[in-house]
């Protein structure tokens, strides 16, 4: 699947003089007014899979209580042009009424709007239920960036297991209303490397604890040490069973996100700064894949220009090196469509500042690299269509 994505991020910020503000990146980036340009530019691009969420915080207005005027035009002219979408049903932000990430209530919910969406719109597959529930738990558990603005582990680890939870419950419900979904979790991949043989605990702990979301989302036996800090930080041994007991990974593909922000440097005083591209994509998705043993996507990356065309070049080779090697890789997917307002800052910053990653600008012309994917889907989707699979068999040991 060659696709692309609607950036539609929607936390709440805290500005500078105390005030909170909903930054929501669709608005921002001109889709409400926009949005059948949108979808044409995905046509015209030769794209035929969109990774695409509603606004959660206007669509669930309360319990049973929905707006669904914007998503049936949305997605009936989707039908329309023929673009396959993978529904992102929570991005980085919930309803005023439901609060943040700390709310214990979220997860059912959550679950209920899920089921509602995936009635109203029997047809569609494919399915984001919570968009990278690590990054989501960190930047708003954390880091105290987002949503309920927290800066400590225990908070963090709350984020993470009510994000998980409503990721699974929601797998569930979707299920019961359309058994043939497929969920593609879009979770960033990371990676720590140690500066000095000193910063190697704290690297190791760091390089287990990136996993935590997936692992609890797909059921996977943790580490003794990631057990004891989960414990240490609010989780229930109940709540921790919980996970083990509900497992859904026979519906599932392992959306692998990775940008150059990936990658980072443990120093010796705790902290960590960004490393660059040193492992890469390649070798950061075979460490979760030989974990999970899915289906992969790579579900999101970009670079700004100028150096947008080489980045698009080496994760395709990087995709291409992962399938010729064996493993089952599904998608890749440039994100997003337009350039996105604010992310040079996390969108911390309410600055208006434009960052050219997208396929096209603001204004809808085409960039450099959109002219470049464009290319690439050309030249492989027929390639790739009628490709052949060869196993290469190591000899048998004979005794």
């Amino acid at each position: 699947m060659f696709a692309t994505g609607i950036e539609n991020s929607y936390p709440m910020i805290t500005l500078s003089d105390g005030s909170r503000k909903r930054v929501d990146e669709m608005e921002k980036c001109g889709h409400y007014k926009r949005w059948k340009d949108d979808f044409d530019l995905v046509v015209e691009t030769g794209i035929d899979v969109l990774r695409y969420g509603p606004a959660f915080y206007k669509v669930y207005e309360g319990t049973g209580k929905y707006d669904w005027s914007f998503v049936d035009e949305v997605f009936a002219y989707m039908q329309v042009k023929e673009i396959t979408p993978i529904v992102d049903l929570c991005h980085f932000g919930l309803p005023d009424w439901l609060g943040d990430f700390q709310n214990p209530d979220f997860p059912n919910y959550f679950a209920e709007y899920a089921k509602a969406f995936a009635k109203r719109f029997n047809y569609i597959r494919f399915y984001t239920p919570v968009n990278e529930i690590f990054i989501a738990a960190a930047f708003s558990g954390q880091y105290g960036w987002w949503n309920e603005a927290k800066a400590d582990d225990r908070s963090f680890v709350t984020a993470l297991k009510n994000l998980c939870k409503a990721n699974v419950l929601a797998m569930q419900a979707i299920l019961e209303v359309q058994p043939d979904a497929i969920f593609i979790q879009s979770e960033s991949s990371e990676y720590f490397h140690p500066e000095t043989p000193e910063c190697d605990p704290l690297s190791s702990f760091l390089n287990q604890k990136r996993f935590l979301s997936l692992d609890l989302s797909y059921g996977y036996p943790i580490s003794v040490v990631m057990y004891e800090y989960l414990l240490a930080n609010g989780m229930t041994k109940k709540e921790y069973r919980w996970f083990e007991n509900n497992i859904i990974k026979g519906s599932c593909v392992m959306g692998n996100d990775y940008y150059i922000t990936n990658e980072h440097m443990v120093h010796e005083d705790g902290t960590t700064s960004a490393a660059g591209e040193i492992f890469g994509y390649y070798v950061i998705t075979q460490q979760y894949y030989n974990r999970y043993r899915l289906p992969v996507m790579h579900t999101e990356t970009n670079i700004a220009e100028p150096n947008a065309i080489r980045w698009l070049q080496t994760q395709w080779a990087n995709v291409r090196r992962l399938k010729r090697d064996g493993i089952p890789i599904y998608g890749f997917t440039w994100y997003s469509l337009t350039d996105q307002v604010d992310w040079d800052s996390a969108l911390r910053n309410d600055a208006g500042n434009i960052n050219a990653l997208g396929l096209y600008d603001l204004d809808r012309h085409i960039r450099p690299v959109g002219e470049a994917y464009k290319n690439l889907i050309k030249q492989w989707k027929s390639a790739l269509e009628n490709e052949s699979y060869v196993l290469y068999l190591k000899p048998p040991y004979y005794k």
